[in-house]
């Protein structure tokens, strides 16, 4: 039994990588095209959610949105959600309509095929370069001044230990949401870890729920204010993962 389970989780998992590229090798001259002026981005979005809801239906996933609130489409915010898995991305684009551009690791731009649009279209940041920290700043200010949202998981990455339910937040999301004045959205995935976890021999298709939470205004707050807001996100989070899990 325990090597039929192996082996479907290693088809699977294949699977799944192989559903991530069929799509972009399909789109892949509209994408390039999406892609040749800042102003496109939206095209650009728009083919991303259908990749995203792509891989998430073809890998036996499916999703169920709880909303507390219904966004303006024409206004910027600051998106965050607990990070426990490589679908979060998929399903942020999924649930989310406002288009927005991901503050990310680096290190995915070294994934083939998707990193190659990944560099071009998201923020991307090296945790252990303050110079590209800061950077972060300006190139944010230039996609919130096009119209368009930002996007963090402000744990900074996956928890090497899967049992932690909700990681430290860093600043940066905070940071830049008080700067630029702009509401955060704080979205809860509840079952992502358990459907496609890092670790290889583990998950299985079935239900993915989310909730986005009331936005939380920043406008008129200071940057001294920033852990106060910081932990009031968190708090909304971690209570939402704790009503999931009862």
């Amino acid at each position: 039994m325990k090597l039929l389970k192996m082996l479907f989780w290693t088809i699977w998992r294949i699977w799944f990588y192989i559903m991530m590229g069929i799509p972009i090798i399909i789109m892949f001259p509209f994408l390039v095209v999406s892609i040749l002026k800042e102003k496109w981005y939206a095209y650009f979005f728009i083919m991303a959610r259908i990749w995203a809801k792509f891989i998430l239906f073809s890998s036996g996933f499916y999703y169920k949105i709880e909303r507390e609130e219904i966004l303006e489409p024409n206004k910027s915010y600051m998106f965050v959600a607990n990070h426990t898995s490589m679908t979060d991305i998929m399903l942020m684009l999924a649930v989310v309509e406002n288009p927005f551009v991901f503050v990310g690791k680096k290190e995915l731009s070294k994934i083939p095929l998707f990193g190659f649009f990944y560099k071009r279209t998201c923020i991307l940041v090296d945790r252990n370069n303050a110079k590209s920290r800061l950077q972060v700043f300006d190139l944010a200010q230039k996609r919130l001044n096009q119209g368009l949202s930002i996007c963090i998981f402000p744990e900074g990455g996956v928890p090497n230990d899967e049992s932690i339910m909700l990681d430290e937040f860093k600043d940066g999301a905070f940071r830049l949401a008080i700067e630029h004045q702009i509401s955060i959205v704080p979205i809860t995935f509840a079952d992502n870890k358990k459907r496609f976890s890092y670790t290889f021999f583990s998950g299985s298709p079935g239900l993915m729920r989310v909730k986005t939470h009331f936005q939380i205004p920043t406008t008129g707050i200071e940057l001294s204010d920033k852990k106060e807001i910081k932990d009031k996100v968190k708090t909304v989070i971690y209570n939402q993962l704790l009503k999931f899990n009862t």
